[in-house]
């Protein structure tokens, strides 16, 4: 059974997936760390691949950038092909001094200024969360492959570019958001409406606040750590 933005059939893809926003990262992933991946989507060239890691089955697929576009893919893995849980593995520009290019950032809640769950759902929130259950899972991962990483709320914002007129980040500083991406609260709020489970892990890109950053090159293949984080956690899901 195909979507209108997946071709894949029932059964082709595992019950958790990485979700990174680049498909060429998603390549890469399945690449590098699946054993024998097969392609199931290539619609819109956002390519998706089912593989085994450690032995058991994993799949990995790319959401694209922004609120809407992850809630699409989201939405159709957990409504039409059983998906049980996504982890999105991301890029994030980082809001705070000790908050480094290269860190893991895992997130324990979302702010968005989107209008995106009450469009869905009737709800007017601005604040999602993610999977407890996952989280645990993913901090434990990041223990025992000694990776440290920081751990609290992700700014999902809908602009990735700012006219000098716009005040956000008023809202970003009240909520103490630690960085920023543009996924992770359509993400979540979509599995809390259907029922299922979601995290997000980013690698921070580069820093709003030192202004030093990473090649696009560096962002495709060089973030590891967050690939192995999620990938050990998927695996350790039941």
């Amino acid at each position: 059974m195909s979507t209108p933005h997946n071709q894949a059939n029932m059964g082709d893809i595992a019950k958790v997936v990485l979700m990174p926003g680049d498909p060429l990262r998603a390549k890469f992933i399945a690449e590098t760390f699946l054993e024998n991946p097969v392609q199931f989507n290539s619609t819109r060239n956002m390519f998706g691949f089912t593989g085994t890691y450690k032995g058991k089955k994993v799949s990995v697929m790319g959401s694209g950038m922004g609120i809407p576009s992850i809630a699409i893919y989201s939405y159709e893995l957990f409504a039409f092909y059983g998906v049980e849980a996504i982890i999105r593995i991301g890029t994030a520009g980082s809001y705070k001094e000790d908050v480094n290019i290269y860190d893991v950032c895992v997130a324990d809640s979302s702010y968005s200024e989107s209008s995106f769950a009450k469009t869905m759902s009737g709800e007017d929130v601005h604040v999602a969360y993610p999977s407890e259950e996952f989280n645990e899972l993913i901090f434990k991962a990041a223990k025992e492959l000694n990776i440290p990483y920081h751990t609290g709320r992700f700014h999902s914002g809908d602009c990735f570019y700012h006219a000098e007129t716009s005040d956000y980040i008023k809202e970003v500083e009240a909520n103490n958001c630690i960085l920023a991406e543009m996924e992770s609260f359509g993400l979540f709020h979509t599995a809390k409406v259907l029922g299922k489970k979601a995290a997000s892990v980013c690698t921070i890109s580069d820093s709003l606040v030192t202004h030093q950053e990473t090649t696009a090159e560096e962002r495709q293949t060089a973030f590891t750590n967050m690939m192995k984080i999620a990938l050990d956690a998927a695996i350790a899901y039941e």
